[in-house]
This record gives C-alpha cells, sequence and structure tokens, in this order.
C-alpha cells in the first residue's frame, strides 16, 4: 500500500475537480434511473477520460492503487481533532464562504505558482 498523506488525496481530488469542471446536466435521459454508485463511476470515468496531463494520471493512478479497506477506521491526531472542532466553530458563527468565492482565490493561489 502506497502512503499518501490525506491533505494531498484532497489536493488531487480538488484539483480534478478544478481541471475538470464538471457538467452538472447529463444529456442521458436514464442517467436518473441509475444508481449512484453507477452515477459516481460514470462520472470518474468521464472526467478521467479527459485528463491529458500525464503526470496528473500517474499520481490518480497511485491514489486509486493505494485503495484502502473500507473497513480500516482511520484515527485522527488530536491536531485534526482541533482543526474539525475549529471548523464546526466557524460555522455556528457564520464565518462561511460561498464555493464560488473559494474556487476564485484557489485559483488565483494556483496561478501564484
Amino acid at each position: 500500500m502506497i502512503g499518501i498523506p490525506f491533505f494531498d488525496i484532497m489536493i488531487l481530488i480538488y484539483i480534478l475537480v478544478l481541471k475538470n469542471k464538471v457538467d452538472k446536466t447529463f444529456a442521458d435521459k436514464n442517467w436518473n434511473e441509475m444508481t449512484t454508485t453507477d452515477k459516481i463511476r460514470n462520472g470518474l470515468i468521464d472526467k478521467i477520460l479527459s485528463i491529458k496531463d500525464k503526470g496528473f494520471l500517474e499520481a490518480l493512478d497511485k491514489l486509486i492503487s493505494s485503495n484502502l479497506p473500507t473497513s480500516e477506521i482511520i484515527e485522527l491526531t488530536k491536531e485534526q481533532k482541533a482543526m474539525l472542532a475549529m471548523s464546526e466553530q466557524d460555522i455556528k458563527n457564520g464565518k462561511l464562504i460561498s464555493q464560488e468565492a473559494m474556487d476564485k482565490r484557489n485559483l488565483e493561489w494556483l496561478n501564484a505558482m
């Protein structure tokens, strides 16, 4: 099993979404009849087929190949638990940012690299 830190996995997934904007409408009439798992699988296949960046595909392959068993419980560190508690407190206090604003910030950050 390849040890990929959780944060790196989340970055890879986020970049996948950024690089391949998901069209929320699907032409397939039978889309609503498929199970959620089928929808996710087919959506991922469509996104992966559109990726041209070899390095990104290699990283994605490593991520998918690591495939942690679903029964494995991942214990969070006390720092991770503290960050989650702070996030929940931010939500309760209304310290939120829209997805659109966050996307804009992230694109600016990525372009500055």
